[in-house]
């Protein structure tokens, strides 16, 4: 999967929309009690997540790959769902 977009969202989630198209919700939080992920509880850190296209990072270091968003993101079925699972809205970034 190619990352075409990705928006950091509260309560530590990413919005990814893939190049072909699919999108999803992927949560970060599972991830946050390692150690290269713990800068990312403070909401600041978490917002200054980078589009990579195979990878997703922070400037603290840590990063998700591709593979690992498509393997356990939760994948939306149009624009509409995607609000409903976004309050606020996608664009309403952190």
């Amino acid at each position: 999967m190619n990352i075409a977009e990705v928006v950091a969202l509260k309560d530590h989630l990413l919005y990814v929309k893939a190049e072909d198209g699919r999108s999803g919700l992927f949560d970060v939080t599972p991830y946050l009690d390692s150690e290269a992920f713990a800068p990312l509880v403070d909401a600041e850190e978490f917002q200054k997540v980078r589009n990579g296209r195979y990878f997703v990072e922070w400037a603290c270091g840590a990063d998700l790959s591709a593979d690992t968003i498509e393997a356990r993101w939760q994948t939306l079925a149009d624009e509409g769902e995607r609000m409903a699972a976004s309050e606020p809205p996608v664009r309403e970034v952190l």
